[in-house]
C-alpha cells in the first residue's frame, strides 16, 4: 500500500511517460504535487523504487521506468518487465498487541500476533489482522511483548533477511547502534532497516547496495521495535 503522495506521483510520471514518452523533471513532478522542494520528491521516487513501482536508468538524465501499478489500477503496459523489490514498510504502531499464546500441541511455541506485510525498505500500511497468528518458538523470545511481520522485498537481504522470510520483533521504543529496527518515520511511514546514529542524526541504512541510506533529525524517527528472531520456510 503506498502513501497518497507516492500514488499521486507515481500516476503522474505514468501518464507523462504515456503521453510524452519521457518521464518528467524534478520541476515537474514538485509543481503537479504541489511540493515546495525537490527533496520530496527524491524521498517519493527512492520509496517508488524501493517498493519495486518504478527503476531509475543509471547514467541518463529523466530516466524512469514504471514497473508496475497499484493494484487498483491497470497494469503496466506488457513490455515492462515486473520486478518485486518493494522493501520497506510495516505496521502503523499499535498499543494493545495481543499477548503471546500457547501454539496449538506444542509447549515450546507460542502464537504471536502476525502484523501484516512488511517491506524491507519503503513504508506500507499494515494489514492488521487480529485473527492471524503465527507459531514461533520461545527460544526467540525474551521477556516483554512481540509481534510478527513477513517481508516483502530485498533491501536487507545483505543482512540474511529475504523476501518472504517471518521476523520476529519485540516491541520496543529503543535499540542499540547497529541493531535491525521497526522505525516509523513523520507518523506514517514504517520500515525495517538497520539503525545508525551519526552525531545528531538517525540513518536508517538498508542491507543491499541498490538502495540509499535515509538520513533523518531524531525527531522526525520512533522505532517501534527491534528485530529478534527470523523463520523460514523451505
Amino acid at each position: 500500500m503506498l502513501t497518497k503522495k507516492q500514488h499521486e506521483l507515481l500516476l503522474f510520471v505514468h501518464g507523462h511517460l504515456q503521453k510524452h514518452g519521457v518521464s518528467p523533471s524534478y520541476d515537474e513532478m514538485k509543481a503537479a504535487l504541489g511540493l515546495k522542494s525537490k527533496s520530496g520528491i527524491h524521498r517519493l521516487i527512492t520509496g517508488l523504487e524501493e517498493r519495486g513501482f518504478i527503476r531509475r536508468l543509471a547514467h541518463r538524465a529523466r530516466a524512469i521506468d514504471v514497473l508496475r501499478l497499484p493494484d487498483d489500477m491497470a497494469p503496466a503496459p506488457t513490455n515492462v518487465r515486473h520486478l518485486s523489490i518493494a522493501t520497506a514498510g510495516t505496521p502503523k504502531p499499535f498499543t494493545n498487541p495481543f499477548d503471546p499464546r500457547p501454539a496449538n500441541n506444542d509447549s515450546e511455541s507460542v502464537a504471536l500476533p502476525l502484523f501484516g506485510r512488511i517491506a524491507a525498505g519503503t513504508p506500507i500500511e499494515a494489514l492488521r489482522d487480529h485473527n492471524t497468528f503465527v507459531d514461533v518458538p520461545t527460544t526467540l523470545l525474551g521477556s516483554g511483548d512481540h509481534y510478527a511481520l513477513e517481508v516483502e522485498g530485498d533491501s536487507m537481504v545483505e543482512a540474511g533477511i529475504l523476501d518472504g522470510d517471518t521476523v520476529v520483533v519485540e516491541r520496543s521504543d529503543s535499540a542499540d547502534n547497529g541493531a535491525v529496527v521497526v522505525a516509523l518515520i513523520d507518523e506514517e511511514e514504517v520500515t525495517l532497516k538497520r539503525l545508525r546514529r551519526k552525531g545528531g542524526a538517525i540513518a536508517l541504512e538498508p542491507a543491499n547496495k541498490r538502495y540509499e541510506t535515509r538520513i533523518f533529525p531524531p525527531e522526525r524517527v520512533r522505532i517501534q521495535g527491534k528485530l529478534v528472531g527470523l523463520i523460514r520456510q523451505y
